[in-house]
């Protein structure tokens, strides 16, 4: 069941509003980079599991961090599930387990909507593909490595999905078929490109988003874990009459072979009043954005 709750004291017709409702009703402010802080406060995420490994080792700590990105004004927490999925080192059955912890880690965090996130095949690779589309699978082959893990996060209580970094049409493809085989309609989700993949230039940025609002239940479209300046030209290829999600990375860029960030940070949404504008009714931070950020960006669309 969809969870209905108060947000930034906006209610709507005396009801508790739904997270569709929410995103209808004006722009919402997602969190920033949570392996970023979770590093920051001392933990390893280098792993092939990133954050998600620390679901199993350390909850508290995950819980610790969407807590600080909620009291820095996030409306929306994402949850730690990107990089974990079935048929990796973890085993199937404690993949479920530790898929509905990372649901309910966040929404112990505070009083926000919880969306939980399905990182793409590239992800759970550990080799930088979800920034390039180069895969050596098809969508038939995608759409079974994705089905169980949307089906647990699909029941574990979350307000929404948040699909995340897709770098290929064939990903979108996959997912989409996937949502229709969910039967699920009453579940927003959001499909988010990775705008700097190498699979989605030109014309296919806008071939993805066909794709991906043909889904049920999908209520958002738009672009993470890319550059800041990548964003409005991915956006202003999203179709009409549906709202768009926005979330770059800080400016960095990641090096899959020294699995390092290079390149120098900057105000990763000092053009949110442009993406608002063009449509986007979620905006926040991916990669290397941290609680000041998305502070900062709470005040400014306040």
């Amino acid at each position: 069941m969809l969870m209905a709750r108060s947000l930034g004291g906006y209610d709507y017709c005396g009801a508790m509003a739904t997270f569709a409702d929410a995103v209808r009703a004006r722009p919402l402010v997602l969190d920033g980079g949570l392996g970023t802080l979770l590093e920051a406060r001392g933990h390893d995420v280098s792993g092939v599991l990133w954050s998600a490994a620390l679901l199993r080792d350390d909850p508290d700590a995950v819980r610790a961090a969407h807590a600080e990105f909620a009291a820095a004004g996030a409306e929306v927490l994402i949850t730690s599930s990107y990089q974990l999925a079935h048929g990796g080192i973890v085993p199937g059955d404690e993949v479920d387990l530790l898929l509905r912890r990372s649901v309910q880690l966040a929404r112990d965090a505070g009083d926000c909507f919880v969306a939980a996130s399905v990182g793409p095949y590239g992800a759970a690779r550990a080799d930088g593909s979800e920034y390039t589309g180069r895969y050596d699978v098809g969508a038939p082959e995608l759409g079974r490595w994705h089905r169980r893990r949307l089906r647990v996060l699909a029941d574990a209580g979350a307000d929404a999905l948040a699909i995340e970094t897709i770098p290929c049409e064939a990903e979108v493809e996959a997912l989409a078929a996937e949502l229709e085989r969910l039967d699920r309609p009453d579940l927003p989700v959001w499909i988010s490109l990775s705008a700097s993949s190498d699979a989605l230039q030109g014309d296919a940025v806008a071939r993805a988003f066909a794709i991906a609002v043909s889904a049920p239940g999908v209520i958002a479209v738009g672009v993470n874990c890319c550059a800041p300046e990548a964003v409005a030209g991915a956006l202003a290829a999203a179709p009409g009459g549906i709202a768009r999600v926005a979330y770059p990375n800080s400016g960095e860029l990641w090096d899959a072979t020294t699995r390092r960030w290079t390149g120098t940070a900057g105000v990763p949404t000092a053009l949110a009043g442009d993406w608002i504008a063009a449509g986007a009714r979620l905006v926040g931070g991916c990669c290397r954005t941290t609680p000041a950020h998305i502070a900062a960006l709470a005040a400014s669309i306040g």
